[in-house]
């Protein structure tokens, strides 16, 4: 029997995520792959695995949206929309309330405000600099020769913690060095990158009292947050998939025009 499924993709400049919900808004599919070169082919590899796992198939799909770096290269949605809009709509999905919204990305990151009927107030985006990105970790990472899924371990069972006076991606990358040669421990180093990629995004805006943290970043490597809630002095808040959360707000975004225009049919 035929099942309606919306689809919604983040195309990011780093990854690519597609999720896949029912009727009824839950995640029954998804994928993540790295975005490659050949964005159109990749969103049809994730758009293949992510229906698989949902039982579904291409003909199910009763809305699709696409979002990110790359959302025009999808050739299988009806629409796209930016980055703010969605993961500002996938936050609020599941926190209904004014929040400010950090979203940690490979290359980018975002600071996104709503009022508690999830309208957006203001929203900012660093993009001239990687410092405080996933790209800053994964450089940092290579001048440390530590796998970067190993970096959250070490920050977390750190003793001290070494305080790095740059911001930039080279100048860290020097400082980092200057301190291996002092013979610092990976693990405190490893937390004092941590802790400049929270206080550079902190730096970027003021927050409401209620902070929504995503993004791949984050997803794998949650003692950010455990960092950034000792910062701000309270808990922070994180959605089930914080790496889907844009993808989830793009595929209710599909969702939402699916019904709108089900109920102009209806009334005509």
């Amino acid at each position: 029997m035929s099942k309606s499924v919306y689809v919604g993709i983040d195309l990011g400049a780093s990854r690519t995520k597609l999720v896949v919900l029912d009727s009824d808004k839950k995640l029954i599919g998804y994928a993540i792959r790295h975005s490659g070169i050949d964005y159109g082919k990749t969103a049809r590899l994730v758009l293949v695995e992510a229906l698989e796992m949902a039982n579904a198939e291409e003909k199910d799909i009763a809305g699709a949206l696409s979002t990110g770096y790359g959302r025009k290269n999808v050739d299988f949605v009806a629409a796209d929309k930016t980055e703010i809009a969605c993961h500002g709509n996938g936050c609020f999905y599941y926190f209904p309330e004014e929040i400010s919204i950090i979203d940690i990305g490979g290359q980018d990151n975002k600071i996104i405000k709503l009022n508690d009927k999830g309208f957006r107030l203001s929203f900012k985006m660093n993009r001239k600099c990687a410092a405080g990105t996933g790209a800053f970790l994964e450089e940092m990472s290579l001048r440390l020769s530590v796998p970067l899924v190993e970096m959250n371990a070490l920050a977390v069972q750190a003793e001290g913690m070494v305080q790095l006076g740059s911001f930039c991606t080279v100048f860290s990358g020097t400082e980092v060095l200057e301190n291996i040669r002092k013979g610092k421990s990976a693990s405190d180093i490893v937390k004092g990158l941590f802790y400049s990629v929270i206080k550079r995004v902190m730096e970027m805006d003021s927050l409401t009292s209620n902070v929504v943290m995503t993004g791949g970043v984050v997803a794998h490597n949650p003692y950010l947050v455990t960092m950034a809630g000792e910062m701000l002095g309270r808990q922070i808040l994180v959605p089930p998939f914080p790496q889907l959360t844009g993808a989830i707000g793009a595929a209710l975004f599909a969702m939402h025009a699916e019904q709108k225009e089900s109920f102009r049919r209806k009334k005509v």
